[in-house]
């Protein structure tokens, strides 16, 4: 179901040279619109990869920067495939597009999770529970659409080119039984089996550390393959979250990553814990309903 020629990367792709073609030849944003008889704002949203260009505009674009024939052909046929819809597009009304089309080119993800399950590794009984807690104001038909989108995106995790995962879990994600004690317990058997995988790495970050490097929320670094792609970090909301692209972002977030890691227990202990809570979860500990004191 996902595949690495994601429209979302070659739109970003595209953007991204336009821009180094329009610098090169000298000629600002405002002079390009002028041109095309479009806004600026258009132009600055193609070359920032949130707006598909058509094969039209981007030949007209590359005509005013004085581009070869050659190169400008290669681009359009990008231009082409950019405009094509990536399996996700039916759920487009209750997803992210945007980081489901780059987290199926990226080659490896780099994450942090205080709160819940990230969503390749949710089941699909815990991520229905998730989803109607968090979210009371979608209804069931919608709640549907976005498991069935978090299932088809787990793939990437076991397809001929699968993608590397290390994530980071805080204890209080593996302490809170969404869902119920049977779900719960279900997705905690999950995370152990997943974490077999050899392209998977979970650890676990203890409450007993104390403050911490992430303590400002969940966010997600993913890399490409490819030289002319960018990394990008994801840090998500509830409004539907930050694509942060800029170098200095970039590098914040691995010196926070790596901080993370190394405060964590050891990947192979996490999951002899998250094992044992599966057969003696937390929740169990402490009577229902009781009092902290």
């Amino acid at each position: 179901m996902t595949e690495r020629r994601s429209p979302t990367i070659r739109r970003r792709r595209l953007g991204a040279e336009l821009r180094r073609q329009r610098e090169a030849a000298g000629i600002t944003i405002e002079m390009v619109a002028e041109q095309l008889e479009c806004s600026a704002s258009k132009i600055s949203r193609i070359e920032t990869g949130h707006t598909s260009a058509s094969p039209r505009d981007v030949r007209d674009m590359l005509q005013i920067y004085g581009v070869s024939d050659e190169e400008s052909e290669e681009l359009v046929q990008i231009a082409r495939e950019a405009r094509q819809k990536g399996w996700w597009h039916p759920y487009s009304t209750v997803l992210t597009g945007a980081y489901v089309g780059l987290e199926a080119a990226a080659s490896s993800i780099r994450a942090y999770e205080p709160q819940v399950v990230p969503g390749l590794l949710q089941t699909e009984e815990y991520a229905k529970a998730m989803i109607l807690g968090a979210r009371t104001d979608i209804s069931a038909g919608q709640i549907d659409q976005m498991v069935r989108v978090r299932l088809g995106r787990q793939s990437l995790l076991s397809q001929d080119d699968p993608i590397d995962l290390w994530v980071v879990l805080d204890e209080a994600v593996v302490s809170r039984p969404v869902g119920g004690d049977a779900v719960m317990r279900a997705q905690l058997r999950r995370l152990v089996e997943t974490a077999n995988l050899p392209n998977v790495t979970i650890q676990l970050l203890p409450f007993e550390v104390g403050a911490h490097a992430g303590m400002d929320g969940s966010f997600a670094i993913l890399d490409f393959p490819e030289a002319g792609d960018p990394d990008v970090v994801y840090a998500e909301n509830a409004t539907g979250g930050l694509f942060l692209e800029k170098n200095d972002e970039l590098q914040k977030y691995i010196f926070i990553f790596d901080h993370i890691r190394a405060a964590a227990i050891r990947p192979d202990e996490s999951i002899a814990l998250i094992a044992k809570m599966a057969e003696e979860p937390l929740w169990k500990c402490r009577p229902k309903g009781s009092a902290w004191t």
